[in-house]
């Protein structure tokens, strides 16, 4: 698996809904890429469904923590986004895990 992040926007304005798509790995430094993609999708349209889907990429316990959290609170990190804009994310977990982020694997959608 690269160590390069890939990121893949797909958009289906008319069901209000996008999925972004990583691939690599995710760290604490590279999902800082992940959350502006993300707020960009985001500001496509209100109310809509954001899917991160993270199952092929390798992601970092403490990268994962941050994205659960973004997906509980409803909103990114507010070095991302200071207006704090409404953000529906779900979370589709990773398959490959490292020893350390197993505890977190349940993280789902």
């Amino acid at each position: 698996m690269s160590e390069k992040l890939s990121i893949l926007v797909r958009v289906d304005l008319d069901h209000a809904k996008a999925q972004v798509l990583a691939k690599g790995h995710v760290t604490i430094h590279s999902i800082q890429a992940l959350y502006v993609v993300v707020k960009r999708a985001n500001a496509l349209k209100h109310n809509l469904d954001l899917e991160l889907d993270v199952r092929d990429a390798r992601v970092d316990p403490e990268a994962l923590r941050q994205l659960q959290a973004c997906s509980e609170t409803h909103h990114l990190p507010a070095r991302i986004d200071p207006q704090q804009t409404h953000c529906t994310l779900s979370i589709l977990a990773p398959r490959r895990v490292t020893a350390k982020a197993t505890e977190f694997s349940h993280v789902a959608a």
